[in-house]
This record gives C-alpha cells, structure tokens and sequence, in this order.
C-alpha cells in the first residue's frame, strides 16, 4: 500500500512539482497553507509524512510544526521543512521545533524524494 504525504506550500507550482515527481511512489495531498492543513489532520486525513514551506499567509510553518509537535495526535508524523532560507538559525530553529528535516530551495526534488524515503524506513 502507497504511504501518504502531505505537501503544504503556498506557491502552486511547488505544490504541482512535488505532487507530480512524488504522485509515482506515493499518494500525495496538498494544502495551501498551515491552517488548511490542521484543518485536514483534524478531520482525519492522517499522513505518514508532512512537507511544509516556512513563509507562508495565514499559519507559517513554524507555528504549524509548533501545533503539530504539540499534539498527542500528530505529534510522530515526521516532517520536512522547506525554506527559501539558506540559515544555519532557520535551519536550528526548526529541529529545535522538531523538523526531521530542513531542505532550502531550491532544491532538488530527488534529494527530497531521498530524504522522504530515508524517513519513511
């Protein structure tokens, strides 16, 4: 059975990028921002991996990390940041959160497909 990821960005064409190049190996939701994607969790859509942007409107991705982290529900679904942010701070700030994960874009969608896959095991 195909495991499920859920991709959280803003940005459409990122959304379309990921959705296609990881659509092979696995099924794949999406959500524009971190408040949609709570909204799906708590409805029961449940991943087995979350990718999230950082900078995004409504709940960025470091509140999201934080409610996610928090929660006795969610709180062991591992998590990829993406950060149009090269920082070693950023980067801190979000393991510190409780990221498995910190991948700057742009990236590499092969790299990511990797570290998706190395999470999963």
């Amino acid at each position: 059975m195909k495991k499920t990821i859920l991709i959280i960005d803003d940005e459409l064409s990122i959304r379309m990028l990921l959705e296609n190049f990881l659509g092979k190996s696995y099924n794949v939701t999406t959500s524009n921002d971190g408040i949609e994607a709570l909204k799906s969790l708590e409805e029961g859509n449940m991943p087995d991996l979350i990718v999230a942007d950082i900078q995004m409107p409504n709940m960025d991705g470091y509140e999201l990390l934080q409610k996610i982290k928090e929660s006795g529900f969610f709180k062991h679904i591992p998590i990829i940041m993406l950060s149009g942010i090269e920082s070693s701070v950023e980067r801190v700030k979000c393991l510190k959160l409780g990221a498995n994960d910190y991948i700057v874009k742009p990236f590499n969608p092969e790299e990511l497909a990797i570290r998706i896959e190395n999470l999963l095991i």
